[in-house]
């Protein structure tokens, strides 16, 4: 009698688990966005690289989660960024599929909430690294050149603060890199001071660099004396080797 009623009970329990695992190892998406938004704060390739893949995961199961969407474009930027800046092999095909991964989750973003300034943000940044990976003549080719500026327009129009005004320096870094007949250093000066007006000026340490890029190249002695005082400032602050090692270089040609 004893055996037939622990039996019973086993069985019991045993079912009560199987029907009660999916709720006792299901991952709370918020739980999950916390862990990935922690593993892209690093800033390193491989903890990136798994982000990208808990939001992946998360989009597998709510294709309609604009956060993970728009956090998925960063990361995959975020990704090639880094990897340009190791100069790991292979890097130009790095940016190339992340930066393509990226405008494609920017654009999912975009269209799920059009009156947000994420997605046409990290859509902006997603082409700018998608053209270091395939080179300018194959981006503007295949007419990425309007989209960038459009969609980097409208967040300067939504939100241009967000990031620490990062649609400020995004602008000023297209007009400064887009190539000629579009190339226009004025432009990308205006957004520049219009940074530098700003409280954010100096959070990105790029940005001091490519203020003084332009002014560098004017005539007169108070643009390179300024540029050099931005280079000294990047130099001290920066943390990241590639962003130093650039200062200084730089610097050595002032």
């Amino acid at each position: 009698m004893k055996k037939t009623v622990t039996m019973g009970l086993g069985l019991v329990f045993t079912l009560l688990m199987l029907f009660a695992y999916p709720a006792f190892c299901a991952v709370d998406p918020a739980d999950s966005m916390k862990k990935a938004n922690k593993l892209l704060e690093t800033m390193e390739m491989e903890p990136i690289q798994q982000a990208i893949g808990i939001y992946e995961g998360i989009l597998e199961k709510e294709p309609d989660n604009f956060t993970a969407l728009w956090h998925s474009a960063k990361a995959c930027r975020e990704y090639a960024i880094q990897a340009q800046h190791q100069e790991v092999d292979g890097w130009k095909d790095i940016c190339a599929e992340y930066g393509k991964k990226g405008m494609q989750y920017a654009q999912k973003a975009i269209e799920l909430k059009p009156e947000k300034v994420q997605g046409y943000y990290f859509y902006g940044l997603s082409v700018g690294v998608y053209s270091d990976g395939v080179g300018l003549i194959t981006a503007l080719k295949e007419g990425l050149k309007d989209k960038t500026q459009n969609n980097l327009e409208k967040a300067y129009e939504i939100d241009k603060t967000f990031n620490k005004s990062g649609p400020m320096l995004a602008l000023g870094r297209f007009w400064q890199k887009v190539p000629w007949p579009y190339h226009d250093e004025d432009k990308a000066l205006k957004y520049y001071r219009e940074l530098q007006e700003s409280p954010y000026f100096g959070e990105k340490t790029e940005s001091y660099i490519w203020l003084a890029e332009i002014l560098a190249d004017k005539w007169g002695k108070e643009p390179k004396k300024e540029a050099r005082q931005l280079l000294e400032k990047a130099v001290a602050q920066a943390t990241d080797p590639y962003w130093k090692d650039k200062a200084e270089k730089l610097l050595e040609d002032l």
